[in-house]
Formats: C-alpha cells, structure tokens, sequence
C-alpha cells in the first residue's frame, strides 16, 4: 500500500512554510505522496477573515502544481460541515483502499488532540507523524505507540503573520510560493477594506 501523508489545514494563505514540512515528510520519512486538504471551517477555531473554500484550495493547486508528489485534496468541501478529520479519513480509507492514510500534525494540534471528535478512533486506526512547534512541547501524548515525533525544520511562519502583513502593504513575496503571491495580489485578497 501506498503511504499517503494528510496535512490538514485551513491554508490561509499556503505559505512557504506549509511548503517545507510537506517536502521533510515526503524526503525524510515513509510517506510517498502527501495531500494538502483544505478544510472549510475547523471546528475548534474562529472563522473571522477566512476566504472561500474555493480561493484557498486555489492557492494550494497553484503552489504544489510543479510537483505531483504533492495533491491539494478538496475532499472536505464533499462532506458534511463542520468536517471532523475521524470521518474525512474514514471516508478516504474507504475510496482508496490501496492507500495506508498517515496523519501529519505539528505538536500545537497533538496538544489538543485529545478534544477532537473520536480521538481515540483515530489512534487506534492511524498512524500520526507529529513535527515541532514552537512553544508545543510535545508532552504524553506522543508516547502513543502509533504516534512517532519527527525532527522537521521549526517552522514560526504563520498564515495569520502574512494576512496581517499584507493587509498593511507589506512586500510578502518571499514568505508565499510565487504562484500563489501573484493570485493574492491579482485578486487583493487580505486586503484592508476601507469602511
């Protein structure tokens, strides 16, 4: 079977730093081929200045359209909302069944594993490649056996970083994939609208 890294996120904007954790996990570990899925709305975080489903999941096929080791997966805008990761990997598990399904997370998501939606479903049935977070240790939860740390680059570039910049003008052309800056300034995306 064909291990297949899932790196979840809202991807507001993709940024270069999305862009090298996927790339360790396809250099440096088992995982083959890695799909970025967009998620319309995490259930656990605020949805204030999140674009459309739509836009976002474009940045993502423009940033890795290069590389077909890489897949911007839009499974979650076919399910039902708010999309639980437990039933977008069941729901993938039983469409690809030549496929060994590996979650990729940061420590900062490890530490809040544990209120996730069936949690325990997930332990049972995946194995969950973890990367470092800034200011997440990653604590008892790693000691799960089907849960292995790995020592991918410190990544403390965040999307929220870039939304802000751009918003006050900011040349931010080397901290996003240029496809994916080109898209954003076409259309002013993050862009303060004036009242």
């Amino acid at each position: 079977m064909k291990t297949t890294g899932l790196l979840f996120g809202s991807f507001n904007p993709v940024h270069v730093g999305h862009l090298m954790i996927a790339n360790y996990f396809i250099e440096f570990t088992p995982v083959e081929s890695l799909w970025l899925v967009v998620s319309p709305q995490n259930p656990l975080k605020k949805s204030s200045g999140l674009l459309p489903g739509p836009e976002r999941l474009e940045m993502v096929r423009l940033a890795l359209q290069d590389d077909p080791r890489f897949l911007a997966c839009d499974i979650e805008f076919q399910l039902p909302e708010p999309s639980y990761t437990v039933n977008t990997l069941t729901h993938l598990t039983a469409e690809y069944s030549d496929k060994e399904f590996v979650l990729i997370m940061g420590t900062d998501n490890l530490a809040t594993l544990s209120k996730w939606k069936d949690y325990q479903v997930l332990l049972q049935k995946y194995r969950i490649f973890v990367y470092p977070r800034a200011g997440y240790p990653a604590g008892k939860g790693a000691q799960h056996p089907n849960i292995s740390l790995h020592e991918a680059p410190l990544m403390e570039i965040s999307s929220s970083f870039i939304r802000e910049s751009i918003a006050q003008g900011k040349d931010m052309r080397f901290f996003l994939p240029h496809r994916v800056y080109e898209y954003i300034l076409k259309k002013g995306l993050y862009r303060r609208r004036s009242r």
